[in-house]
């Protein structure tokens, strides 16, 4: 549900403004909501003890979706929220992919058609 109001109140959102100055300001929302959940929660721990690994990788992460945030809402500004979005669920069929590729994870025949099907029915929806 929370997915589905985002692509829905990002596309109002975007109407007025532009999609990069629309994302910045979603981010520094995601980032003071995230934030505030980390402190209420105790969840906040020494900086210098996580490893340079383990920052390297979230800071790619971040760049992949600050990348992925910017598309998305390009996209919502220039087309309609229900072919944008089922386009941006094809992460699913390429996080399977790249899964198999770059992790060695294994998927039996039965995972394989639930990805061909998730790819069908993506495409199906943004016609």
């Amino acid at each position: 549900m929370f997915a589905a109001l985002t692509a829905i109140f990002a596309k109002v959102g975007v109407e007025n403004v532009n999609s990069d100055l629309a994302t910045f300001i979603r981010t520094i929302v995601v980032l003071i909501s995230l934030a505030l959940i980390v402190y209420a929660t105790g969840q906040f721990q020494n900086p210098s003890a996580i490893s340079g690994r383990t920052y390297l990788f979230l800071v790619l992460s971040g760049l992949g979706t600050g990348a992925s945030w910017l598309c998305y809402f390009r996209a919502l500004k220039l087309g309609n929220a229900g072919q944008v979005a089922p386009v941006d669920k094809m992460s699913v069929v390429l996080v399977a992919i790249f899964g198999v590729l770059f992790l060695g994870e294994k998927l039996a025949a039965l995972n394989w058609l639930g990805i061909a099907l998730i790819a069908f029915g993506a495409v199906l929806v943004a016609l």
